[in-house]
C-alpha cells in the first residue's frame, strides 16, 4: 500500500525556517517525479517544487531562493527546507508522487503546468505551517 507521510510542520515567526519531511513507503518502484504543494485556507492547491530521480529540481517563482527540495539517497524520504518564511507561506503543505510519469520527459521532470495537481497520483495527508508576522 502506497503511503506518504509528512512531518515537520509547525508555527514559526516570519523570517524563520522549517524543514518538512515526507516518508514514502509501499511504492513498487521509485516514482520519476516528486513534488511539494501547499494549500492556504480558501485557496487552490499550489505547486511549489519538483525533483526527479537524478535530483534535478525546479520551483515556482514565489519560493525560488527560499525553499529547497531534496531527497535521501534511498529515494524514500523527500524534504522541503524552507527559509525566510513569510506570513503568506501559511498553509497546509503536501508531498506528492507522480508514479505514472505524466511530468517526466527527456530525462527530466517538467513543472506541472496544465496538469496541475492531477499529475500526481499519490498524496500525503499534509502538515500545517503557520508563519506569524
Amino acid at each position: 500500500q502506497v503511503q506518504l507521510v509528512e512531518s515537520g510542520g509547525g508555527s514559526v515567526q516570519a523570517g524563520g525556517s522549517l524543514r518538512l519531511s515526507c516518508a514514502a513507503s509501499g511504492f513498487p518502484f521509485s516514482p520519476h517525479c516528486w513534488g511539494w504543494f501547499r494549500q492556504a485556507a480558501g485557496k487552490e492547491r499550489e505547486w511549489l517544487a519538483i525533483i526527479d530521480y537524478d535530483d534535478n529540481t525546479d520551483y515556482t517563482d514565489s519560493v525560488k531562493g527560499r525553499f529547497t527540495i531534496s531527497q535521501d539517497n534511498a529515494k524514500t524520504t523527500l524534504y522541503l527546507q524552507m527559509h525566510s518564511l513569510k506570513a503568506e507561506d501559511t498553509a497546509m503543505y503536501y508531498c506528492a508522487a507522480d508514479q505514472s510519469g505524466h511530468l517526466y520527459s527527456g530525462g527530466y521532470c517538467t513543472t506541472p503546468g496544465a496538469w496541475g495537481p492531477a499529475a500526481f497520483g499519490s498524496w500525503g495527508q499534509g502538515t500545517q505551517v503557520t508563519v506569524s508576522s
